[in-house]
């Protein structure tokens, strides 16, 4: 029998807040049975120590991921159960030596989320100063899905134009603009409305958020 070849979505983390994004991906991911190869860069690392309290180190990455993936976006430990990370592969930001810098490694696509504005120039611009940005080149160059989360506001005209240029390479450009038709009450609604629209932007099935059905007010609490 011809063993089943590993084909990832590689998840980018750059330094914009919202850390609980990516965490909520990755989980999403995991539940649909998708391999995860992830990227976290050097500023996503302080955004997530400040975030979370959580040092994210490579040599202890499992660990440390497994911690952040159980917390909720409101911060409290344990709030989800630890998925199994059988599947997932760790890429250190600085390794542009690392198996999704080539094109003729294997993935579905990448998912970067959150993305910062830097993060949008490099990539815009093809500058691949890390593993992450050189991955999205890949991706971008080998015609495979790339969804940009952006996470800033308000948007300067640099940065609009970098989105565009994304745009008209072939990226989707996704800001993480959680709505409220969904019946939010808590943080954690919304972080997952975003995430469960990149998961949509993938095509990977998910539960995330409540979708809509053309009738007014069916989110609100029926008395």
């Amino acid at each position: 029998m011809t063993e089943r070849k590993r084909t990832p979505w590689v998840v980018g983390v750059s330094g914009a807040s919202g850390t609980p994004y990516a965490a909520s991906v990755i989980r999403g991911l995991l539940a649909a049975g998708e391999p995860v190869d992830l990227v976290v860069s050097r500023a996503s690392r302080l955004t997530l120590l400040d975030e979370t309290g959580i040092a994210f180190r490579d040599a202890h990455w499992r660990d440390d991921l497994a911690e952040w993936l159980a917390r909720g976006a409101d911060g409290k430990p344990g709030t989800f159960a630890v998925p199994a990370l059988d599947d997932v592969r760790y890429w250190g930001a600085g390794d542009l030596a690392a198996g999704p810098s080539s094109g003729s490694y294997p993935v579905k696509g990448m998912l970067i989320v959150p993305a910062s504005t830097a993060c949008v120039a490099g990539v815009a611009l093809g500058l691949s100063k890390d593993l992450l940005q050189r991955v999205a080149s890949v991706t971008l160059k080998e015609r495979r899905r790339l969804v940009v989360a952006v996470r800033e506001t308000p948007l300067n005209g640099q940065t609009l134009k970098h989105l565009v240029a994304l745009d008209e390479a072939g990226a989707i450009v996704l800001p993480a603009s959680p709505a409220f038709y969904a019946g939010a009450t808590h943080i954690q609604d919304l972080v997952d409305f975003v995430a469960g629209r990149v998961l949509d932007a993938a095509g990977v099935p998910h539960g995330l958020y409540r979708r809509w059905e053309g009738e007014l007010g069916s989110a609100r609490p029926r008395d």
